[in-house]
């Protein structure tokens, strides 16, 4: 009999290679030659002392519609975080710069690093301080998929820092460099649903030449990323040990913080 696809069983590839059967920790494998960013998935549940955080690591995530503006994080149907998110019908993700591996890890269920971690409350949701983007979410569509459920999100608020940001690929945390600053854009908060293009500044007489000046001038610093609290200390540099292969980062330990109150 023959074998039918997906089964253990190996077939032969036309190139010679092996086909074999996708299973849960050879699609891990797999599909981390897929180059992603790093997000941290966060939302908010009531206690008798205030608000409380809650956020894990994710890189399950993507960009669905411009108009109206949604996004989607994938969540395990096991992740503490699963069951928030549909009791709160709201989340926030913060998409992590260059230097915040240690976030990763702390989200994640790595090494613990809560001097690493600095949280900004906007719009009642916590988010990661010092992230290069921030977006607060209301759930509008939840789909089952096998274990994971797609939580669809509109944009209800987003803000855009500066820098590089950090990147996944085969079970590593990588840093990129970050663009050269552009003076386009607000990098302060931004809400989308208020937000209206400046209007072209009208142009004048052209301005005389300047002088060429004897040596190149001094080359102006790129913007840090806006934040309204900042954190106690800088994150610290990328980490070098790769996260535990068993461990699939879109539902990592949970990790709750209690901030003194809602900022």
């Amino acid at each position: 009999m023959p074998d039918r696809p997906g089964t253990a069983a190996a077939a032969a590839a036309p190139d010679g290679t092996a086909l074999l059967a996708a299973t849960p920790d050879r699609m891990r494998g797999v599909l981390g030659h897929f180059a992603s960013g790093v997000t941290v998935v966060t939302t908010a549940t009531e206690g008798p002392d205030g608000p409380h955080a809650h956020g894990m690591t994710a890189n399950a995530f993507t960009s669905v519609s411009l108009e109206p503006p949604l996004v989607l994080v994938s969540i395990s149907t096991r992740a503490r975080s699963h069951r928030r998110i549909d009791d709160s019908g709201r989340y926030g993700v913060s998409i992590l710069g260059a230097e915040q591996g240690p976030v990763a890890h702390h989200f994640a269920g790595g090494a613990q690093s809560p001097e690493a971690v600095s949280l900004e409350w906007r719009d009642g949701l916590p988010l990661v301080g010092g992230a290069l983007v921030h977006l607060a979410c209301r759930v509008r569509q939840s789909h089952r998929a096998g274990d994971h459920t797609l939580f669809v999100g509109e944009v209800e608020g987003l803000w855009l820092g500066s820098g590089g940001p950090l990147v996944h690929y085969r079970r590593d945390l990588r840093a990129l460099a970050g663009p050269a600053p552009t003076p386009a854009g607000d990098p302060g908060a931004v809400s989308v649903r208020d937000q209206a293009p400046a209007p072209a500044p009208v142009p004048t007489q052209a301005p005389a030449a300047a002088p060429v000046p004897d040596r190149a001038p001094a080359r102006t610093p790129e913007p840090t990323a806006v934040r309204e609290h900042a954190p106690h200390q800088a994150p610290a540099p990328v980490p070098h040990q790769a996260p535990d292969p068993r461990r699939d980062p879109n539902h990592g330990t949970d990790r709750e913080e209690r901030p003194a109150h809602a900022r």
